[in-house]
């Protein structure tokens, strides 16, 4: 059975009551839905604790996708603890403090893509920090520059909406595409789109904050040069 994905329903859920419906040979437990995040698309996987109904927890250290199976998450745990059997209900409890870091970051990434209007050939997502890289054919990039324009984006308050659209309406608008190296999650038929206020709207599966506000001031910490054409820019939360 497919996990279902209630991070995808409301980010800011930080926890909830699930049945353990497997536990994989290396002790991957599965769950019949999760608020845990699943690395992907450059943002790692979510972290915290699974309480069981005697009181006692255990320690998440990362959330994936099945490799076998895509639709369902793989909950990591820590190792040398006791794993749950198939059948028990459990309380899943996230790491708050560092999935807010990532969504902000996550957001402030959004509009760093806006504030240098180039192809995006990779990036990350850290806790608190994040970077992008441009293909980018001319250097002369200015830290305080870009820095400036970008908490101008993020002052301008803008609400952070998502919406839905199907795989053919995607590719018949290839520009909401902004990332060369990471392509929008399909096989479901229909792709999230993110939408920054009239800001910004690209194809993305991650977590986001509701306003801009959220965000706080961002400072750009380094820009790199990678290549003849790439430039990588890191960004982090002030």
């Amino acid at each position: 059975m497919p996990t279902e994905l209630l991070f995808r329903q409301d980010a800011y859920i930080d926890r909830n009551a699930a049945r353990v419906e497997a536990v994989t040979e290396r002790g991957a437990i599965i769950l019949d839905r999760t608020v845990f995040y699943a690395t992907g698309g450059g943002q790692p996987g979510d972290s915290g604790t699974l309480r069981r109904a005697d009181g006692s927890e255990i320690t998440i250290a990362t959330a994936i996708y099945d490799p076998e199976d895509k639709s369902r998450v793989l909950h990591v745990p820590a190792e040398g603890q006791d794993l749950p059997e198939p059948g028990e209900t459990v309380e899943l409890v996230l790491d708050w403090d560092k999935r807010l870091k990532r969504m902000r970051i996550h957001t402030a990434l959004h509009l760093l893509s806006v504030t240098l209007p180039y192809p995006v050939t990779g990036g990350s997502i850290g806790d608190g920090e994040g970077r992008l890289d441009f293909d980018i054919p001319d250097g002369g990039l200015d830290r305080a520059a870009i820095g400036d324009a970008l908490n101008a984006l993020i002052a301008r308050h803008a609400e952070v909406t998502e919406r839905w659209i199907t795989d053919a309406e995607l590719d018949a608008n290839p520009g909401l595409v902004k990332t060369m190296s990471v392509k929008p999650p399909r096989g479901s038929g229909r792709v999230r789109l993110v939408a920054i206020g009239d800001i910004d709207l690209q194809p993305c599966g991650g977590t986001h904050v509701r306003n801009t506000a959220e965000i706080g001031l961002v400072a750009v910490t380094d820009i790199e040069k990678k290549g003849k054409q790439n430039r990588r820019v890191r960004i982090a939360l002030a």
